[in-house]
């Protein structure tokens, strides 16, 4: 709809009923012209009862008096009394003004409350259509359309409203350093990414500057200080950049015009920050975007930064609740990779591990060779979470391949050297292991140890024996290494491995250390079975207050011989 005035050759319902009221009650008569747009005449009420046809372009006749009435929108009226109506005096009359001055003042009161009606009907009816607009953005939003699409539906309603002829939406990355581009609509632009500290780009600086701009092409030369003649580089593409090839094309006319609005987000509490930008670009009307227009986009965007929002903090959830399953998939998974013990006719033995976070980086193995013979393992991964996980899962690997295949430790760790070296390097981890093969008929155990502190043999008589390193961390340890040693092993001794998770729990701030605690609590329920010593070790931890961040634990209890009923896997 419009306010201007109506169709040329017509006059306003109020305006024909006034002449019409003026004709009834003072028998006056009045003919009126209206000008045309190319400076001529129109014959619009000729008067009562008779033709309009008369002289095209012609107007009263010279020496006639008339009066001007002029509307608010710019329509111009010429009254005159026709001479045939009888009615005296045209201005001013004996008793007032005459017929001719009184028309002039209702046909001027009519005009006017007209073109009042016109513009606030024009008025409502733009209220109307932006009202509509964010109505429709609403349910857009609140739809199951992914944000990306919605996005683009808004941007489309947006630019049919407000007659833009090419839009752009672009959201700030999590760092905050670039936008991307997530809604195009019209011309292909720019598609980015933009750097956030770009000084030229007009996105850029709205975002930063959290203020709305209106653009024409002459105040963009003004702003990059360019010489009236230069071509206009593109925003974010503002003025149609080539997305191929970066360069931009100049604008289409002197009067293009570009309005930009930053998206704000306003939480409960705290400060507002910005999280994108939506730009428009040009008219498919002659005008400019104006002050009305930036701000209903204003309002659009705050609607659409509470989106996106909501967006970024479902999609967090989504994250952290898939996360947490892949996280439980994960440490059942490795859970199964660890193996069950359970006691043998000439074997008593007992394990468990128990990672930091819901994946860790110990393990233990258990291997059975030739001739009766027992390969025990433990290892621990320099880190704990996921990434030691994925260590200790080649670490079990390897030392499964290597073990079955070779009977020497000092060869079975050479050789898991050889193939993890390049992966500990990579993700500068380091692995403390302790590998030891135990002759049960012969007494004899014979071990290899990579830097791992905590593997004793607490026999039933006797000082307790710590099993000494051999050689460096897997990851220190040089092409030179490794070597191994050999120690007697009586039917009733213990064979106990830890990592330092379980000491470190169980740190004190006396002169006690966690280790001292373990191997004290091991010596004194040596001739239990090594289920119950296991069970016993972990039953301390869960009575303390670590000092230091908790680490994986992981325990193993050997014993030649069985002991007792319940001896087993923990």
């Amino acid at each position: 709809m419009s306010s201007a005035w109506p169709a040329a050759g017509s006059l306003p319902d109020a305006a024909l009923k006034t002449l019409h009221d003026l004709q009834y009650t003072l028998g006056a008569d009045f003919r009126v012209w209206q000008r045309a747009d190319d400076g001529s005449w129109l014959l619009v009420h000729p008067g009562a009862g008779k033709a309009s046809d008369g002289p095209p372009g012609e107007g009263p006749e010279p020496g006639a008096e008339t009066v001007e009435v002029v509307s608010r929108s710019g329509g111009t009226l010429i009254v005159a009394l026709d001479g045939a109506s009888g009615a005296g005096g045209g201005m001013v009359g004996a008793d007032g003004p005459g017929p001719l001055e009184l028309a002039r003042r209702l046909l001027q009161r009519a005009l006017d409350h007209e073109d009042e009606v016109r513009f606030f009907t024009y008025e409502l009816s733009e209220r109307y259509e932006e009202i509509n607009l964010l109505y429709s953005i609403s349910e857009t939003l609140g739809s199951v359309l992914t944000l990306d699409d919605a996005s683009a539906a808004i941007l489309r309603e947006v630019c049919d409203v407000l007659g833009a002829r090419r839009g752009s939406l672009w959201v700030v990355d999590s760092g905050g350093e670039s936008l991307a581009l997530v809604a195009s609509v019209g011309d292909p632009g720019i598609r980015g990414p933009l750097r956030a500290d770009d000084p030229l780009a007009v996105t850029s600086q709205v975002f930063r500057d959290g203020r709305p701009m209106i653009l024409t092409r002459e105040t963009r030369r003004i702003r990059l200080g360019m010489r009236g003649d230069a071509p206009l580089d593109g925003d974010d593409g503002l003025m149609g950049a080539e997305p191929a090839t970066g360069v931009s094309e100049p604008l289409e006319e002197e009067t293009e015009t570009v309005l930009s609005v930053p998206i704000r987000y306003s939480p409960p509490s705290g400060e507002a920050r910005t999280v994108g930008v939506i730009n428009l670009f040009g008219r498919t009307r002659e005008d400019r975007f104006s002050a009305s227009d930036q701000k209903l986009l204003a309002a659009i965007a705050s609607q659409v930064g509470a989106a996106l929002e909501n967006n970024r903090l479902i999609q967090e959830s989504l994250n952290r609740e898939r996360m947490a399953r892949e996280m439980e998939l994960a440490h059942n998974l490795q859970m199964k990779l660890v193996p069950a013990f359970e006691s043998q006719d000439d074997l008593d033995m007992a394990a468990r591990v128990q990672p930091a976070e819901q994946v860790g980086g110990d393990f233990y193995h258990v291997i059975r060779l030739p001739n009766g013979k027992i390969g025990v393992m433990i290892g621990d991964v320099s880190t704990h979470g996921f990434p030691a996980a994925l260590m200790m899962t080649l670490a079990m690997s390897a030392g499964t391949i290597f073990a079955s295949a070779v009977e020497s430790p000092d060869l079975v760790l050479r050789q898991m050297d050889d193939a993890l070296r390049e992966e500990l390097e990579t993700t500068e981890m380091y692995l403390t292991l302790f590998y030891g093969v135990l002759d049960p008929a012969r007494g004899r155990l014979v071990y290899s140890n990579a830097g791992h502190p905590h593997a004793f043999i607490l026999p039933k008589d006797g000082a307790v024996e710590r099993l000494e390193a051999t050689d460096p961390p897997m990851g220190f340890a040089g092409p030179e290494s490794y070597q191994e040693r050999s120690v007697s092993i009586g039917p009733d001794d213990l064979m106990l491995l830890f990592t330092d998770g379980l000491s470190d729990t169980l740190a004190t701030a006396g002169p006690r250390s966690g280790e001292d605690v373990v191997v004290a609590e091991a010596a004194a329920l040596r001739s239990a079975p090594a289920g119950e010593v296991v069970d016993a070790l972990f039953s301390l931890t869960e009575q303390v207050t670590p000092v230091i961040p908790a680490d994986d634990r992981t325990a193993v209890v050997v014993r030649c011989a069985p002991r007792g009923e319940g001896a087993g896997a923990s």
